[in-house]
This record gives structure tokens, sequence and C-alpha cells, in this order.
């Protein structure tokens, strides 16, 4: 049988990027049983209140939902377990210095397989505040009408 190639997504966090500002990002792998392997090869998960955190010099990846395995038996795991996160020992020191500071948060932003192996990206990331959030939307906004100016300007409709 041949081995899985590329990047297949599974699960993604878009609210993510509108509640938090990403300072840094980190790719990183996880301790999954079978039958969580299983559900994701399904494509099912949810990110939606996941965070991570830094307990003892390891890594924990908190409140992500991945559902029980339609065909599993007794030895099913626990849809919002914790899942130990495998990272480098350099980047989890990194880590507790920041996120001691305060202010700064652990948060998940998509979940995907990368040669046949289930990794996450994790983000170091601020909260916004809710005039940074409507700053953001009419930021956007803005672009997207100049975009579609110039594309009528460029199809000689003006």
């Amino acid at each position: 049988m041949p081995r899985e190639q590329g990047r297949k997504l599974i699960a993604q966090n878009k609210k993510a990027r509108h509640d938090y500002s990403i300072l840094d990002t980190y790719e990183v792998g996880l301790v999954l049983t079978g039958t969580e392997v299983k559900s994701l090869r399904a494509g099912r998960a949810s990110l939606v209140d996941g965070f991570a955190t830094v307990d003892d010099g390891e890594v924990w990846l908190q409140h992500v939902h991945i559902p029980e395995y339609t065909q599993g038996t007794w030895t099913n795991h626990a849809p919002r377990r914790k899942r130990k996160v495998l990272m480098h020992r350099e980047e989890i020191d990194k880590l507790i210095g920041k996120t001691r500071e305060g202010g700064l948060t652990l948060v998940p932003l998509d979940l995907y397989f990368k040669d046949g192996k289930v990794k996450a990206t994790l983000a170091l990331a601020k909260g916004k505040k809710s005039y940074d959030k409507r700053h953001d939307l009419a930021e956007r906004d803005s672009r997207r009408e100049i975009q579609r100016a110039f594309g009528r300007y460029v199809k000689g409709r003006r």
C-alpha cells in the first residue's frame, strides 16, 4: 500500500484569526489513540473551544472535540480529553516564558494530515479588543470594494 503524501486539511479554526492577533505559529505533532486517528480520517473534528497549556514542561491540547469513532468498541476514546503535544524542548521553553508574561495564549489554528501523520498548527496569540475586530472588518471590506472597483475598471464597465 503506498504511503500518503502531501497535506490534507481536517479542521480549521477560522474564528481564532478573528478573535486573536497571531504573533507566532508552530507546527506540532499530537499523541493520539487509534480510534481518534480513524475518526480524523473521516474528517470529523472541531477546534472551536480549543486551547493549549504548558504544564510541568509539557504542552497539552485541551477542549478539542474529536468525536468517537462510529465503528469503535469499548476501546473508543473520550471526545474532549487532554492530548499531549509533541514539540522540541527549546520551543517549549520559549512558550513557557511568553505565556507567563501575560495576555498571551496558545490557540490551535488547524488540524491536518502531513505525510500520513496528524499535525496541528498552534499559534501564540493575543486577544483582540472589540474595536480592533471592527477595524479589521472595515479594512477587509474596503480592500474588497477596491478590488471590485478595479475589476469593473479593467472590464471597461466603470
